[in-house]
Order: structure tokens, then sequence, then C-alpha cells
């Protein structure tokens, strides 16, 4: 049995070079199902129907699923321009610009398509969530390659000119709609959401160093522009995805296992055949311009990049070529160039597909981004824990001459203020856990509430940083002129029983780690002394506030 054998597995991007020599690779180990995701329904279907043609024992294995993930659901349109069409419409349009920038809420999180195929609730998954998702998709590209920079231009130059009929909400929701970053950390949000709530136990990235391992002076692609603005924007955003799975992967709620291959080389091939000469999947006209056409170098449009020269001819472009995927197709030395020693070289789909699947099978193959990042950051130091204890003594003796100030609200958020005043309290009235541990949650409500009401200082510290008091009826509430949360649970000091019974129930667990304590007083395996033994009786002390809550 391995990680893979009897998973549902979902591969975005799995009509691609690399997502289809990973389906390739995954069914060698029986997996329940591999639900292959592409843009387009037609390359969806046409992966599945070569897998199958491959597998031919494994026909229920396969499950096409098509559409773009950074869309909602509702508006997934198999044309060309289905991430360009709701920006058409007015309503749509605003839509689009609130799923990136507005704050993540269960509405935009359960309309993703993302959302949708992770947690198998999206058409023809009946259901059944992703408990492995390896994502083939080139992210950076497809959010980068929106071009802010042209987008930017149009408005600098529609705002310099003198017309009247500009429709401003449009230009200016095209140029947000196209930002790159907003888009990615709303994508690693849905993407992290749903796996949380399907219950993942595997993601696997693929991602892209953005210029094939290759420096700023790329010489190949995105015209003569050196180092060109747009490859540098995919490599930038390729790079902040790499820190945000990084961040994913620190996550103790995010998928047991987090990985990222990043491959820095040219990825190829697809296919080498001849026929048609297709850029981004469209054919490439021919012109031509006999000597007798020639014009004057000093012509006003000679140098135009794009004007109304050549004589168009019936035929179109036709060659052998070798199709590289996403890069596109190249000739025989087009390729030999870019592949050489010492330019991008070369690593196959299969390659990739192997590392992958070694990965999630538990082998370490040392292409892990993410574990050679964590080996290599700068992490907590002996002289940083021994010089906080010695801050910590500072704070608490200037403390003990001028009052405990408990929480500023400068930190946030603000349920970390109400849960340090919480704590305070209860250690001020109460004096020790087991004291707290003997009372009903209602005479503690009372107590605490009792020390409020003759305490105008304290009680003015926690108003005048905007948090509010609500009282043990769980009906009114002291607040100020500023209120950081909206509910008790995010930001309200809570003096109500209720509240009074989860810390109760926090203090157990406390009381539960002292008694480890006393059964084994030498062992390293307990991390705070948080008990007073005078050979007779245990009294235990409440922990500092900041321990507490920490």
């Amino acid at each position: 049995m391995t990680c893979v054998t009897g998973k549902s597995i979902l591969v975005l991007g799995g009509g691609g070079m690399v997502g289809a020599a990973v389906c390739r690779e995954l069914a060698k180990y029986s997996p329940t199902r591999i639900i292959v995701a592409a843009r387009h329904e037609e390359k969806a279907r046409r992966t599945v129907a070569e897998l199958e043609a491959q597998y031919s024992s494994s026909s229920d294995v396969f499950i096409p699923v098509w559409g773009d993930v950074f869309l909602r659901a509702e508006w997934q349109s198999d044309i060309v321009a289905a991430r360009v069409a709701p920006l058409t419409d007015r309503e749509k349009r605003a839509q689009v610009v609130a799923d990136s920038l507005a704050p993540l809420n269960e509405e935009i999180l359960h309309s993703s398509l993302l959302f949708q195929l992770i947690n198998g609730t999206a058409k023809g998954l009946e259901g059944a969530p992703a408990e492995i998702v390896i994502d083939c998709m080139n992210t950076a590209t497809a959010l980068s390659y929106r071009d802010i920079y042209s987008l930017a231009q149009r408005l600098t130059e529609l705002a310099e000119s003198e017309k009247e009929d500009i429709d401003w909400a449009n230009e200016i929701d095209a140029l947000i709609s196209a930002l790159p970053v907003p888009q990615l950390v709303r994508h690693i949000q849905i993407l992290y959401g749903a796996m949380r709530e399907a219950g993942t136990q595997a993601y696997m990235k693929i991602g892209t160093s953005g210029t094939g391992g290759m420096g700023f002076n790329i010489p190949y692609t995105h015209g003569e522009e050196k180092p060109s603005r747009l490859l540098l924007s995919k490599a930038a955003l390729a790079g902040a995805q790499t820190m945000l799975t990084f961040l994913m992967a620190r996550t103790p709620d995010a998928p047991p296992l987090v990985r990222e291959i990043n491959p820095a080389a040219l990825i190829g091939w697809r296919e080498i055949s001849h026929g048609p000469v297709k850029k981004r999947g469209t054919t490439i006209p021919l012109f031509d311009c006999p000597v007798a056409g020639a014009i004057s170098i000093d012509h006003e449009a000679a140098l135009s990049p794009e004007a109304d020269f050549g004589i168009r001819l019936s035929e179109h472009l036709e060659g052998v070529y070798v199709d590289t995927g996403e890069n596109g197709v190249f000739t025989a030395d087009e390729f030999e160039a870019i592949t050489m020693l010492g330019q991008m070289e070369l690593i196959t789909p299969e390659d990739i597909a192997g590392i992958v699947v070694a990965e999630l099978r538990g082998n370490s193959t040392g292409r892990d981004i993410l574990a050679a990042l964590d080996g290599s950051i700068s992490g907590p130091t002996y002289r940083g824990g021994y010089l906080r204890q010695s801050a910590l003594s500072k704070l608490r003796h200037l403390e003990a001459r001028h009052g405990q100030a408990v929480a500023y609200e400068i930190l946030g958020p603000p349920r970390l203020s109400k849960l340090l005043y919480e704590a305070y309290l209860l250690k001020e009235v109460l004096g020790t856990a087991d004291r707290m541990a003997r009372m009903h949650p209602e005479a503690i409500s009372q107590e605490l509430f009792a020390r409020l009401d003759k305490d105008a200082d304290l009680r003015c510290r926690i108003l005048s940083i905007g948090i509010p008091i609500i009282l043990p009826d769980g009906q009114r509430l002291l607040r100020g002129p500023t209120i950081k949360s909206s509910n008790a649970h995010d930001g309200w000091v809570d003096l109500t029983p209720d509240n009074m019974r989860r810390w109760k129930s926090r203090l157990l667990l406390k009381l539960e780690e002292v008694d480890a304590e006393l059964n084994d007083r030498t062992s390293s395996k307990t991390e705070q002394g948080l008990f007073q033994d005078d050979g007779r009786d245990r009294v235990v002390d409440f922990p500092e506030p900041g321990e507490f809550v920490g």
C-alpha cells in the first residue's frame, strides 16, 4: 500500500504536457480515480482518451473535468476568452474585482470552481473530495500575462486624451482585475480553504523559475526588452507562490504533506511532427514582399511593429516542428539552440512526474524546494531565547512598580487582546488555577464582573483600545468610541458564564499537564513549570496571560 494506491487524486492542469505525464505515472500505482482537470473540455477529454487507451484496464479511473479555476463555477465557458467575458458585464465585472480584493468569505470560497473541484461538488464528481491534489498549472503565467503594463499605459493615455465618452469604470476595473498579486493571494486562500474542508492529505505543486533557470537577460521569448518586464513579473509571481506554499506547509491544519517541485530548464516535448505551425492556437498566414514593393527606410511607417505592408498569400506557415507545450513549437535549429549546454538545457515531463510520485510515496528526492527553504532559513537561536527571558524579567520588574499593561491592541488581532485581558482577569481575581477548577462558571462570571465594576482604571484601559466588554447577562455591552470587532469571539472581553466555561475547560487541560509533571518531575517532555509544591499540597499558579493565551 502506498500513499497513492486507493486514493482519489485531482490533477490540476492534467491536460498539459506535464500533467498528462503525472497522470501516466500515477496510474501505475492503482489509485481509485484520477480527475484530469484542464482549461478546455476538448483537452480534458482528449487526455483521458489517451490515458484510457494506454491503460485499458483503468477505463473507469480517469475522469475529465474542465473550466477556469480562477473564476466562479457558474461563469464557466469553453471559449478562449472566458476570463475576459465577465468583464463585459458590469455586475459580473464588479464581482470579479470583489472576488480578488474583498475579504474572503464563505460565499466567495464555495462559488469558486477550484473549491468545487477539490471538494468533489463540481459537475461529474459525485461529491467525492480529492485526497491528493497535484497542481501542474502554470499559475504564474495565467495571472501575470494579462499584461498590467499595457493596461496601465492605456489608462494613462486615456487620462491625457480629450475623449469624453470613456467608460472609466470599465477601464479601471480592467486594470484592477489584472493585478496579479491579489489574484494569487486569493487563489492560495481558496486552495488552502478547499483542501482543509476536503480533508486533503497531500498537495504537490509543480512550479516554475519563470526564466527556465536563466538570468535577467534571458535571450528567448518576450521580445527585445531585456529584461522583459512581463517575464520578470511571471518569475516574481512564481517566487511569491513558492513562499505562500511554504507558509501553507507550516500551517497546522493544511494537508500533512505539502511539496513543490520547481524545474528550471526547458520542459519538452509533447510531439515531433510536420504540419501547420500555430501560435496560441492560431495558424500563421504567409506574406510576401517582392523587391518591386520595397519602401524607403525613411517611410513614416517603415519601422512600425504593425502596419499594412506585404501581400497576403493563401497559404499558412508549415514545417517540421517540436511541440514544447506552453513554450510553443520550435524548429529543429531553435530546439537545438535553446537546449544546448549553457542555455536552458532540457528536462522531460516524465522526469518531473517521477519526482512527484516518488515524493508522494515517501521517498526523499532532494528536489522539494520547500524542504530546501526549511533547511536554509534562520530560525530561533539560543541567544534569542536567553535574552527573551532577560527582556521579560525587566518588563515584569517595571510592571511590579507601574502595573501590568496586558494589551495595547497594536500587535493585534482584537481576539488576542480580548484573550489576554480575560486571562489577566482570571489570574487577578481568582488567584490560583485550583480555585477556578473548583468554581462554577456562573460564580466566576460574577466575580470578574464585580472586579470590572469597581476597577474603573482597568475598565478604561480595555475600552480605550477598542475592546468592548459584554456583561454576564450577554445582553449589555460596555464600549468606548471605537470597537475593533463585531462579535464576542473575535474581540470582546466576554464575562458570560458560557465563556467562563470555555476558560475552565482550557484550564483543566493545563492541570493535566501539571499532573504529568508531578508524576515525572525530571522529564523534559513538558515545557512549563506550572506548579508549586511544599511537600504536602499542590498549588497551581495561573500562568501569565501571555503564556496561557500563546
